[in-house]
């Protein structure tokens, strides 16, 4: 028996060891963390940012978008006059065009319309002095225009005023969906014969004389017969002639003049956007 109990002894220190291994199941439903929700806050984020960009874009002009890249420049300083204020936007709102800059305060102080540099006068505020009263009623009553009906506000897309030495300028301008004028003519229209019926019945408010003078886009160069000159004059007469059967008074007009494409206004002289009349009534005083 003590050998037998040997034997059984010996042949258990011998066993290969059992290994017993657990997995751990975790079942659907367990906890994640939360790092998710980090990002899908920063998600959310984005596509707010995203859409207010593009009601920006679709809510503003150029002019307001010029004033909020350059308040979101750190090399511009953020009070500067193309906003049309002081607050976040250089203005009252994303609207201040169709109240404040509509009234002269648009304009930047380094670059007007015209293409030349002027001062902080252009603004309304400051142009009073050698200015007649009934001008500036003209660009207030432009500015409210904008908000009596949705057709109205779309006519008032194309129009802008600001004050310099000469007169006030009623800029009107042609937009990428809404030209003044049919391709490469002097054609107005159904938007220019609007504005013009419009522009004719606001100038009775005032007797300046006027001033209209049109402006074209750049064309390439390599074109035989270059149309911006003729191009440019043929619309200012004709902005003068809608202007005449409106029933604006015809001995008010002093000139009319077209500039071709020697002033543009846009960054890219190709854009449409310099394609544009400008309506001065002329200060008495010069």
């Amino acid at each position: 028996m003590g050998v037998k109990h040997g034997c059984v002894m010996a042949g258990q220190s011998n066993a290969a060891p059992v290994i017993i291994k657990r997995k751990k199941v975790i079942q659907g439903g367990g906890h994640h963390g939360g790092a998710w929700k980090v990002a899908y806050a920063d998600f959310v984020t984005a596509m707010m940012a995203f859409f207010m960009l593009m009601w920006l874009l679709n809510a503003t002009t150029e002019k307001q978008r010029k004033g909020i890249a350059d308040y979101f420049n750190p090399t511009i300083p953020i009070n500067r006059v193309s906003g049309g204020g002081d607050g976040a936007f250089g203005g009252d709102s994303v609207f201040s065009e169709n109240t404040l800059a509509r009234n002269g305060q648009g304009g930047s102080t380094e670059n007007t319309a015209d293409g030349s540099s002027s001062e902080p006068s252009t603004t309304v505020a400051q142009s009073g002095q050698g200015q007649d009263q009934s001008t500036l009623e003209v660009a207030k009553i432009l500015a409210a225009k904008g908000g009596e009906s949705m057709t109205m506000e779309r006519l008032m897309r194309h129009v802008v005023t600001r004050v310099t030495d000469e007169g006030l300028v009623i800029e009107i301008f042609d937009l990428e969906d809404a030209p003044l004028f049919e391709q490469d003519t002097d054609t107005p229209t159904e938007t220019l014969k609007s504005i013009a019926a419009l522009m004719s019945e606001v100038l009775k408010v005032t007797t300046n004389e006027i001033s209209v003078d049109g402006f074209t886009k750049f064309y390439p160069i390599t074109l035989i017969d270059n149309p911006v000159w003729d191009l440019s004059a043929d619309r200012a007469q004709r902005m003068r002639r809608l202007l005449d059967d409106s029933g604006m008074d015809g001995q008010r007009i002093a000139r009319v003049i077209g500039h071709a494409d020697r002033k543009p206004v846009a960054e890219n002289q190709s854009s449409s956007r310099n394609n544009r009349l400008e309506i001065i009534l002329l200060r008495r005083d010069r």
